[in-house]
C-alpha cells in the first residue's frame, strides 16, 4: 500500500443487527500515528472470536455503539510505536495482540498486551495466543489455581479456548475431564484429555461423578446448558467453578444455592477486563505463554485463512472456533 494513501479497508458493523450487518469499506480513514501507549500495526491476520459475534448482535458487556471498526484479535507488522512506550519493540517486528478495529489494514493495538509473534511462525499461526491462550491460562492458574493431581473438567473443550485448556492443564499435571459434542471427541481426545464425555447426555453430572468423586476445578464457558452440571460435580468448599461465557445462555446462581446446596468457589473472568484491573497479572500470563511455547506446549496452529471480504459471511456461519481471518490485499504481505 503507497505510503501516501491515507485511506484502508476495513469491515464495519453498521448496526446491532449481526453479522449480516457487517460490511467492507475500501475507504476508511487510516490511523497513521498510534496513540502514546499504542503501536501502529499492518495487519496481517486477525481472528474469528465467538466474542465477535456477540459483539455484532450488541450482546457483548461493554462493546462499541455502531458503526465500529470490527475485530479483537489480530497480528502483524509495528510500523509506528507510541511515544510513552516501555522498552518499545522495533518497528518491523511481527507481534500478536488485541484492542478495537483488528478486521482492518491498520489498527492501533495497546502495547501492554502485545506478544512477539514466535520466530518461523506466520501471523495467522500465532492468533489465539493473546485471547484464547491467555483465558485458559488465567482460569487455571491464577484463578484455577491448579495444582498436579487435580481434576479439572473443561466444557467446550473442542473450542479455542477449550483446546488451550486442556493442553496447559495437562502439562501441570492435571487429570482433565472434557466435555464436547460426539463429532468432537476425536479432536479433544488427541489433545491429551484422560476423558472425553458428550456434552447432551442427560446423565452428564452423573457420569462424572462415578469416574471421578468430584472434580478441583472446572472451567464454565456454556451456561444454562451445563452450569448446573458444573456446581454439582465441583468438590465442597476446595472445589473452584471459574466462568468465563455463557454460550448456550444465561445461568443463575443464587445467594440460597452457595449456602446450602453448593458450597464451592465462583469466580469470574473476562481476560480484556483482567489485564485492565490487573495489568501484573496479565503480563505474568503473556511471560507464561512464552515459557510454553519455548516449551512445545503451544505449537503454530493451522487455520482456516479467508479474504477480509468473506468476513461477514465467516460471522454469520458461525466460524468454527480456531477459523481466522487474513486480509487478501498483497499490499499486507
Amino acid at each position: 500500500m503507497p505510503a501516501e494513501n491515507d485511506t484502508m479497508r476495513a469491515l464495519i458493523q453498521q448496526s446491532r443487527g449481526g453479522p449480516r450487518d457487517l460490511t467492507l469499506s475500501h475507504d476508511r480513514p487510516r490511523p497513521t500515528t498510534p496513540g502514546p501507549s499504542e503501536y501502529l500495526i499492518r495487519v496481517g491476520a486477525a481472528g474469528v472470536n465467538f466474542a465477535d459475534v456477540m459483539q455484532t448482535r450488541g450482546t457483548y458487556g461493554g462493546g462499541p455503539q455502531a458503526p465500529y471498526v470490527a475485530g479483537f484479535e489480530a497480528a502483524g507488522e509495528i510500523v509506528a510505536v507510541g511515544a510513552d512506550v516501555d522498552n518499545p519493540i522495533p518497528v518491523g517486528t511481527h507481534v500478536i495482540g488485541a484492542g478495537p478495529g483488528a478486521f482492518a489494514e491498520y489498527m492501533a493495538m495497546p502495547a501492554a498486551g502485545v506478544l512477539t509473534v514466535p520466530s518461523g511462525w506466520s501471523d495467522a499461526e500465532a492468533l489465539g495466543l493473546v485471547l484464547n491462550w491467555a483465558t485458559a491460562l488465567a482460569a487455571l492458574r491464577p484463578l484455577g489455581e491448579i495444582k498436579s493431581g487435580d481434576v479439572v473438567l473443561i466444557h467446550a473443550a473442542a473450542g479455542g479456548v477449550g483446546q488451550a485448556a486442556v493442553r496447559i492443564a495437562r502439562h501441570y499435571g492435571a487429570r482433565v475431564i472434557a466435555t464436547a459434542s460426539l463429532a468432537k471427541h476425536d479432536i479433544v481426545a488427541s489433545l491429551g484429555a484422560d476423558l472425553v464425555l458428550n456434552v447432551d447426555r442427560p446423565d452428564l453430572a452423573a457420569e462424572i461423578i462415578r469416574r471421578t468423586a468430584g472434580v478441583e476445578l472446572v472451567l464454565e464457558s456454556v451456561g444454562k446448558k451445563t452450569f448446573q452440571t458444573s456446581l454439582s460435580v465441583t468438590k465442597p468448599f476446595i472445589g473452584r467453578v471459574v466462568v468465563f461465557g455463557a454460550a448456550s445462555g444465561e445461568a443463575s446462581l443464587t445467594t440460597h444455592d452457595l449456602v446450602f446446596s453448593h458450597q464451592v468457589q465462583v469466580k469470574g473472568l473476562h481476560i480484556g477486563a483482567l489485564a485492565a484491573a490487573a495489568p501484573s497479572i496479565y503480563r505474568g500470563l503473556l511471560d507464561e505463554i512464552q515459557e510454553l511455547i519455548e516449551q512445545g506446549v503451544y505449537a503454530p496452529g493451522a487455520p482456516h485463512v479467508h479474504p477480509l471480504s468473506d468476513g461477514p459471511a465467516v460471522l454469520q456461519e458461525g466460524s468454527p472456533p480456531n477459523a481466522r481471518r487474513q486480509p487478501s490485499a498483497a499490499s499486507q504481505v
